[in-house]
C-alpha cells in the first residue's frame, strides 16, 4: 500500500475503484509529467447518493460532502495511470462544476469539500489552484462534478 493510500485508509476512507465512463472518453490521461482526469461524479458503488441542484433539493453541506467522493474518484482515476499515487509531486489544479439553484452562489464553499481532502491526503503537495462553476444542470442530474490535474514523477 503506497504512503498516499495509508493516509487515506487512516481518514477512514476507501479509495474506489475507477467509475466507467459514462461516454466516449478516458478517465484519466497522462501527458508528459501531467496526468488531466475527466471530471468524476460522486459515485458510490454504482450510483450517485444524492442528485439534484445544490441550493435547492440539495444542502451545500450535502454537496461539500459528495465534492469530496468526487476528489478519491479522482484520485483513482490517477492512480489507473500511474499505478502508485505516491508518484504524484503535487496537486496542480481543480476544477469543480456544481449544478445550481438559480439563487445559489456558495459553489467555493461546496468545492471546499474536494480542496479540504486533497489537503488532508496529500498535505503540502495537495495546494492547488482552483475553479469553482456553477452550472445549470450535471450528467445523471449529479449536483457536483471534478476534475483534478497532477504533477507526477517518473
Amino acid at each position: 500500500m503506497s504512503t498516499v493510500e495509508a493516509r487515506i485508509a487512516e481518514l477512514g476512507l476507501k479509495l474506489p475503484g475507477v467509475v466507467p465512463p459514462l461516454a466516449a472518453y478516458q478517465p484519466a490521461v497522462r501527458s508528459g509529467a501531467y496526468v488531466f482526469t475527466a471530471g468524476q461524479l460522486p459515485m458510490v458503488e454504482g450510483a450517485i447518493p444524492v442528485t439534484g441542484k445544490v441550493g435547492a433539493e440539495v444542502s451545500p453541506e450535502q454537496a461539500k460532502e459528495l465534492a469530496a467522493v468526487c476528489a478519491l474518484n479522482a484520485l483513482a482515476a490517477v492512480k489507473s495511470v500511474i499505478g502508485d499515487l505516491d508518484k504524484i509531486v503535487r496537486m496542480v489544479k481543480v476544477v469543480g462544476f456544481v449544478a445550481s439553484a438559480p439563487d445559489f452562489t456558495g459553489q467555493p464553499g461546496v468545492l471546499n469539500g474536494a480542496s479540504e481532502l486533497l489537503g488532508e491526503i496529500l498535505g503540502d503537495k495537495g495546494v492547488h489552484a482552483r475553479s469553482a462553476v456553477g452550472v445549470a444542470v450535471l450528467p445523471l442530474d449529479a449536483p457536483v462534478e471534478v476534475e483534478i490535474q497532477v504533477e507526477v514523477a517518473d
